[in-house]
């Protein structure tokens, strides 16, 4: 255990090493560059290790924070993974992309007279820990079978949480890697694709197949996979179709969504700029539309994709911005340019079907809206023009139809969404079950994995 006693409100959270920002913003490697042992066993020993710890009801996955802390403050990092792991199967990646702000560490209890201990980053440090010491050996379950529809975050705790249950589980991803959004929608500099590759090994050592190019709806419908052996299915597709302003222009050449964006830069290996070719263009100017995690990935990929303005367009002021304070700082640290109260109303072309700028107008904030955030009104003859080659909206998704539309008897909600029992899952259809983006929209990758958890658990009461 470090050798300072003090109380923990006393001693200072414990900083991060990155990259320096003008390097990081040339590379894809990560920013964040991670805890020694020493730091994360003098963060870990912030933790005041309370009777009545509020941590862990802010964890959507449940994770024993005060118990993996005292574990990591004594150097034992191989039991606090094992009793992360015991709720959590990829503490690596949550270490990284959750926002523990919100969540554990919101209601740290430290956090009332200091800092809240880094559980994040401690939980990362933990995480890579094991990934470079495990020893993995393939286990062979022979329990029932069960379907999960998606390798995401949702699909991989449930496949994850079974298969250490003994039940034999297949995961059906479309794409030719696994990995959901985590492997196509989030940089390589926030999650290395090695981490997300290693994290995935795991789970497939548990037992778990994985079936890449094979599109659910299309290669079988889900009937047809309840009908030949297995049990019970999850579905965890999320919510990949991507939402467009509806204004002029968005058809011109230049104009992205940022989920197309994003997974071009990902799954076409556009981060190994140099070494691979891949079918991904940048102007020298790039504007996001947007105020989200996503609009800040899309910019600090588009940067380090060659372009030399970047700016990112926001409807709301700062005070509103969905994104995590953390991935704002770093985009500002690294030159991208913030347009607050300020909104597009056409994209405009060269004349030649490409982009050359995009027409924006002034907002001012009005009464809050259904979400509580004050509502953005135009201000009258505000118009002005941002000169850009490219356009990148990021504003949101909408569920994909594809798995609702061949299954008969699923019910959705006017949004396209599955609904499902709060508490289990479950769908309108038995042994169905479905969690994540699919049924809530589009929200964090932790709050998808308590999903897959509750999931887990209710399919193993109804199947044992």
């Amino acid at each position: 255990m470090p050798a300072d006693s003090a109380r923990p409100e006393r001693v200072p959270r414990q900083q991060m090493p990155e990259q320096d920002a003008k390097i990081r913003a040339g590379n894809f490697d990560e920013v964040a560059l991670g805890f020694s042992a020493e730091l994360a066993m003098a963060e870990a020993a912030r933790c005041s290790q309370c009777k009545k710890p509020k941590c862990i009801a802010g964890c959507p996955v449940g994770v024993d924070i005060p118990g993996f802390l005292a574990l990591a403050r004594e150097g034992d990092f191989a039991a606090a993974a094992a009793l992360l792991r015991e709720r959590n199967s990829l503490p690596a990646i949550c270490g990284r992309v959750c926002p523990q702000e919100s969540q554990c560490e919101g209601i740290c209890i430290v956090g009332r007279k200091s800092e809240p201990v880094a559980v994040g980053r401690v939980e990362r440090f933990v995480g890579d820990y094991v990934l470079r010491e495990q020893h993995l050996r393939q286990a062979s379950p022979d329990g029932p079978r069960i379907a999960i529809i998606g390798s995401g975050p949702a699909g991989l705790t449930v496949a994850g949480d079974l298969a250490r249950k003994g039940y034999r589980v297949t995961v059906f991803e479309a794409l030719h890697s696994a990995g959901g959004v985590l492997r196509y929608g989030i940089p390589n500099f926030r999650l290395p694709k090695d981490v997300l590759q290693a994290e995935i090994d795991y789970v497939r050592s548990l037992g778990v197949e994985i079936k890449r190019n094979a599109v659910i709806g299309r290669v079988f419908k889900l009937p047809e996979l309840l009908a030949s052996g297995y049990e019970a299915a999850f579905i965890g597709t999320g919510a990949g179709s991507p939402h467009f302003m509806g204004i002029a222009g968005e058809n011109l050449n230049g104009v992205y969504s940022a989920n197309e964006f994003l997974t071009r830069a990902n799954l076409m290996q556009a981060y190994r700029v140099g070494e691979v070719d891949t079918p991904i263009w940048v102007g020298e100017r790039v504007v996001v539309v947007g105020g989200g995690n996503v609009a800040m990935d899309a910019a600090r990929a588009a940067l380090r994709l060659g372009a030399r303005e970047v700016s990112i367009v926001y409807r709301r002021s700062r005070t509103e911005m969905p994104a995590r304070a953390e991935e704002i700082a770093h985009a500002e640290e690294e030159g991208i340019q913030f347009q607050f109260l300020t909104n597009p109303t056409r994209i405009l072309s060269n004349g030649d079907f490409w982009v050359s700028a995009i027409e924006c107008q002034r907002m001012d904030l009005g009464e809050p809206d259904e979400s509580g955030r004050r509502r953005p009104v135009p201000r009258a003859g505000s118009e002005f023009m941002v000169k850009a080659e490219t356009v990148i909206i990021a504003i949101g998704t909408a569920a994909n139809p594809l798995i609702q539309q061949t299954t008969p008897g699923l019910r959705v909600n006017s949004r396209g969404y599955i609904v499902v029992d709060a508490e289990t899952g479950l769908t309108s259809l038995p042994r169905i079950y479905a969690g994540g983006d699919i049924v809530t929209g589009s929200a964090t990758v932790i709050e998808a994995m308590g999903a897959g958890r509750r999931s887990a658990l209710a399919i193993h009461d109804e199947l044992s």
